[in-house]
């Protein structure tokens, strides 16, 4: 059976690569593998969301959760650009986390937390003023859901899920669970087929705690 990027990998044969890629000025240096998500180059996906996210402050005081997060490039650069904050870091692949690690260190980022995580079943800094994710649309319907619905458990009143999603694999649908869990739902970015959907965790919103 092929192996896909939200598996354990640990054991598949190795084809490490690096590249760098500069996001607002700031050029970072990543090294990736094989097993991983977007191994040769910076996920459109994920750049849209980071310019989305920078573009748009979190609201309230607080860590930053990115969940699924691969070898780090979003958390990465978050960390650079919210130094005051840490940024927990998750995936459940550990090469990816690994690899994670090694590019903290290389980017010379100390604000993050990157561990072992399936969806927010171990999270350690919950609250948090924002969940950033690029979900693993492989994983299946159940997966993406799972991360929208579970996030106002660990979202902060005024703290917000950004997500992105290709049209085509399933925006319209994540839209419309996101505005059912949270109450409210925007479409921030829109690039190439990319939407980027914020929604905010209010006092009244459904699912509030």
């Amino acid at each position: 059976m092929a192996h896909q990027y939200f598996d354990d990998n640990t054991n598949l044969a190795h084809d490490e690569k690096t590249y760098q890629v500069t996001f607002e000025g700031q050029t970072y240096i990543f090294q990736t593998d094989s097993g991983v998500f977007s191994r040769q180059r910076l996920d459109f996906g994920s750049e849209v969301l980071l310019g989305a996210a920078v573009g748009t402050k979190p609201t309230v005081l607080g860590p930053i959760l990115d969940l699924g997060c691969g070898y780090g490039p979003i958390g990465i650069v978050m960390a650079h650009e919210e130094p005051e904050r840490v940024i927990e870091m998750v995936d459940v692949n550990e090469r990816a986390l690994d690899l994670a690690h090694k590019n903290a260190e290389a980017n010379q980022r100390e604000n993050v937390q990157i561990h072992l995580s399936s969806g927010y079943q171990t999270v350690h800094q919950s609250p948090y003023a924002r969940i950033l994710t690029n979900p693993p649309i492989r994983a299946g319907k159940q997966v993406v859901h799972s991360f929208i619905t579970g996030a106002t458990d660990h979202l902060k009143p005024g703290g917000d899920l950004l997500l992105v999603i290709q049209k085509k694999q399933g925006a319209p649908s994540a839209q419309k669970k996101m505005a059912e869990v949270f109450g409210n739902v925007e479409r921030i970015a829109l690039k190439k087929g990319y939407w980027v959907l914020r929604s905010q965790k209010l006092d009244d919103s459904p699912n509030a705690h």
